[in-house]
């Protein structure tokens, strides 16, 4: 099994449940330019991260991959044990993939979107306010659990990360208690730990 990433970018989630689950696996760090690459296009199109390979299998998005982790080794218990557990952690699954994560691309693309500085740092403004709902509406369901659907799951990797790039992009996350006691739990994981450093975003 590899994964291959760009340091901090969403691969990380993935990584971190790789840390969770515990079997070996290899990563393959990748730079802008290899994105571009045809090897790499081979694998996927796009010339995005994340790719999974594995028994023969060349998966790409992270949802996809998280899943896909997640089901293949169930004694984790990443996704859930009943199919009510397995819908819950998708619906949050898909909540940080479709939402969340689709609002950073705007906020690291703006570019795409619009050519004046002036326009860009509105498109930033607004986006920062919806991107501040949205982690309001996780605040809210963080409020008396640890992880997102009681028990932890691959939807916590992956908010985890994005709320690594709101610090980053200093999008106001004042008065959420329990989504700011996530972040702290989660930076404290060991496996968490482990993938940082492995991704040079940590220092020893």
């Amino acid at each position: 099994m590899k994964l291959y990433y760009l340091p901090g970018a969403c691969p990380l989630a993935s990584h971190i449940a790789l840390e969770w689950i515990g079997k070996p696996y290899e990563t393959h760090a990748v730079s802008r330019d290899e994105l571009k690459q045809p090897a790499f296009l081979a694998m996927n199109p796009l010339g995005a991260v994340p790719v999974l390979q594995d028994e023969g299998l060349t998966l790409t998005q992270s949802s996809a991959i998280l899943e896909y982790l997640a089901e293949k080794n169930p004694e984790a218990n990443l996704l859930g044990k009943t199919i009510q557990e397995r819908a819950e952690t998708r619906r949050w699954l898909a909540f940080v993939n479709a939402d969340i994560h689709r609002n950073f691309g705007v906020m690291f693309g703006v570019q795409r979107y619009a050519d004046q500085e002036s326009t860009q740092a509105e498109v930033r403004g607004k986006t920062a306010e919806v991107l501040k709902k949205l982690f309001t509406v996780a605040n809210q369901q963080l409020a008396g659990k640890q992880w997102l659907t009681g028990t932890r799951s691959v939807a916590d990797a992956y908010l985890y990360v994005t709320l690594r790039w709101a610090h980053v992009m200093k999008i106001d996350l004042s008065g959420l208690d329990n989504l700011d006691a996530f972040y702290q739990r989660m930076e404290q994981d060991p496996a968490v730990q482990t993938a940082l450093r492995a991704e040079g975003l940590v220092k020893d």
